[in-house]
C-alpha cells in the first residue's frame, strides 16, 4: 500500500494513487478512483466510481455522490455537499437518475457549500463558504451566496482580480501576485 490510512478508515477501492492520505472514519466506496498526493480528511464519504484527481484536499465531512469527477489541484472546504440527483424521492430512484458534475483543474469550494448536480465548476474558479451553486461557474469565476451569483474573478492564486488591464473582447487581468489573467467570456 503505497497511501496511508487510519485504522478506522474504509477503503472498498483498490485504485489510490501514491503518497494519498486517507483521515479517521472517512468511508471510499468500491470503484472510486483517488489520485496520487491527495489529503481526504475525517468523515469524508466518496461515492463509487467517484473520479478524484491528482493533488486534491478534501476537508472533514465532505460528501461525494456517484456522477461527480474532480479534477486535478482541487480544495473543497469542510463540510460541502454535492448532490447527484435533481428530483430526488426515497422511493424512486434508479441509476438513470444520477446527473453529472464536474469540478475542473485548481478549483476551490468554500466550507458548507452545496453543489447541485448537472453543473461544471470552471478552473480555478472559486465558491464561497456557504454557498448554493445551481449554475456552472466559469474559469476562474468568484461566486457566492444563495443561489452562488458571478461576483467577479480570481486569480490562480486566489486573490480577487481587480486591476483590469485590457477590455477588447477579451478582459485581462494583472494580479498582484503578477499573473495575468485573461477571461474570454462571461459567466
Amino acid at each position: 500500500m503505497s497511501y496511508r490510512k487510519h485504522p478506522t478508515a474504509v477503503v472498498e477501492s483498490a485504485d489510490i494513487g501514491d503518497g494519498t492520505s486517507i483521515w479517521h472514519f472517512a468511508h471510499i466506496r468500491e470503484g472510486a478512483r483517488i489520485g496520487k498526493n491527495c489529503n481526504i480528511g475525517k468523515s469524508v464519504y466518496i461515492d463509487r466510481d467517484v473520479r478524484i484527481g491528482d493533488n486534491v484536499k478534501i476537508q472533514n465531512f465532505v460528501s461525494v455522490y456517484h456522477g461527480v469527477d474532480i479534477e486535478d489541484d482541487v480544495f473543497i472546504g469542510p463540510s460541502a455537499v454535492f448532490t447527484n440527483d435533481l428530483y430526488p424521492r426515497a422511493f424512486n430512484w434508479s441509476e438513470e437518475m444520477v446527473v453529472p458534475t464536474k469540478v475542473c483543474r485548481g478549483a476551490s469550494i468554500g466550507a458548507n457549500a452545496t453543489i447541485i448536480c448537472g453543473i461544471t465548476i470552471g478552473e480555478y474558479a472559486m465558491v464561497g463558504a456557504g454557498s448554493v451553486v445551481t449554475d456552472d461557474v466559469p474559469p476562474y469565476g468568484l461566486v457566492y451566496g444563495n443561489p452562488a451569483v458571478l461576483r467577479g474573478y480570481v486569480c490562480r492564486c486566489g486573490r480577487r482580480l481587480e486591476r483590469l488591464v485590457r477590455d477588447d473582447g477579451v478582459k485581462e487581468y494583472l494580479c498582484d501576485c503578477g499573473e495575468t489573467v485573461r477571461i474570454t467570456s462571461e459567466g
